[in-house]
């Protein structure tokens, strides 16, 4: 696989291009105006404050903390309970008055405020290092083979009281390399939680992944063959952050100078995002996705239309098109949450387990947790996508809304 990321202006927003053999595999968008000139209140995913709780909620075990005034977000009292207090107001587990480390799990969407979590964690390129102890981690990207070898070394040497899960590229490391890796991202989580308790309240600890950090999070640095921009300041910035986390792919970021010819034109990046907010995606048969999110959950509804409809083997193979093509536009599009797929009715069983394992194998590639349930007594597939921003039509329409 080789991997390319285009970073320019679209529709008054920073975004992120990746491609994935040529084609567009994901698009992040920053709302650079919001960041520009209010930083202190724009609220990104990994965010780490000393909260406030503001409220309790008991009968829905909720809690609700102010990581500055004026933002509240949800907590679940149980997890508040266990977190890292910096200033305890009465003896209860959690109590109105209460400051304590928080960590934003995900960000705002639509009427949703931000969650919290207590479980600290911190994102490395090799690993994900968390407060709270558990059983350790391997990517399942990783071969079968290397991982439960690297799971039992993680067992048989790890003595820190912190949570780990080994990423991807951690594989490239020998086994003394990643120790040190290890030792240095764990430091730096106890370094933050011991000074916490020096902070006064709404500090904010460490930012979480904005701009270029989650622009290039699901980018794999040895596929990588280049970063392309037509933005001189973008440029300075791109460059600056990559000679922190990555210098050795520094010769692949490129600016793009041919005023004539932009970077949108040249890649058609502003007909690929209308593509990537149409309901309707066409396949190749003839036939179509119809993709319409609501405020609970996602339906995809795929259609035969100009497809030629006949026998069972037809119908599985256009439902084997549209599976392809549905987990590419849930990663294409960010979606996340409750998803149901309404495919053409399988009569046959081995073929709805054929079209379930397919989908469970094009969902693995996916970097964001994604889970196949199964197929339900309505011919509805179910899906689940973790939420850690918001999906792209809502941070588009979003802007839309505040320029208006």
């Amino acid at each position: 696989m080789k991997q390319k990321v285009l970073v320019t202006n679209v529709m008054d927003r920073l975004c992120f291009f990746l491609e994935e053999d040529g084609k567009t595999a994901e698009i992040f968008c920053t709302d650079e105006t919001a960041q520009n000139e209010h930083p202190e209140k724009t609220v990104h995913a990994g965010d780490i404050y000393i909260g406030k709780v503001k409220k309790r909620i008991p009968n829905i075990h909720a809690v609700f903390i102010e990581i500055f005034p004026g933002m509240e977000c949800y907590c679940s009292e149980e997890e508040a309970a266990d977190g890292c207090f910096t200033s305890k107001a009465g003896k209860k587990p959690v109590c109105v008055g209460d400051e304590l480390v928080v960590q934003v799990k995900k960000e705002a969407s639509k009427a949703k405020k931000p969650s919290l979590t207590t479980d600290i964690s911190l994102t490395g390129r090799y690993a994900v290092v968390s407060r709270k102890k558990q059983m350790p981690g391997v990517s399942s990207r990783i071969p079968k083979k290397e991982r439960e070898a690297l799971k039992a070394w993680l067992q048989e040497t790890d003595s820190s009281p912190f949570g780990v899960i080994l990423r991807t590229e951690a594989a490239q490391l020998t086994l003394e390399e990643l120790h040190q890796e290890l030792q240095k991202q764990e430091k730096e989580l106890a370094d933050l939680i011991e000074r916490a308790g020096t902070r006064t309240c709404f500090t904010r600890l460490k930012a979480g992944a904005a701009g270029e950090e989650a622009g290039f999070a699901h980018v794999r640095w040895d596929t990588l063959e280049e970063v392309v921009t037509d933005l001189p300041d973008v440029y300075e910035r791109l460059r600056s952050y990559l000679e922190q986390t990555e210098p050795k792919v520094l010769d692949s970021l490129r600016l793009y100078t041919d005023p004539q010819f932009p970077l949108v034109k040249l890649y058609s990046l502003e007909r690929e995002m209308e593509r990537a907010l149409s309901q309707r995606v066409w396949l190749k048969s003839g036939g179509s996705l119809i993709i319409q999110p609501t405020e609970a959950l996602t339906v995809i509804d795929v259609n035969t239309g100009r497809a030629v409809s006949g026998k069972n083997e037809r119908y599985l193979k256009q439902n084997l098109e549209a599976a392809k093509e549905a987990a590419r536009q849930i990663r294409l599009r960010n979606l996340s949450g409750i998803i149901l797929i309404d495919f053409i009715n399988l009569s046959e069983t081995e073929d709805r387990e054929i079209l379930i394992r397919t989908m469970r194998e094009l969902t693995a590639a996916d970097p964001v947790k994604t889970e196949v349930i199964d197929i339900t007594r309505l011919e509805l597939m179910e899906i689940t996508r973790k939420k850690v921003h918001p999906p792209l039509y809502e941070a588009v329409r979003k802007k839309a809304h505040t320029d208006e």
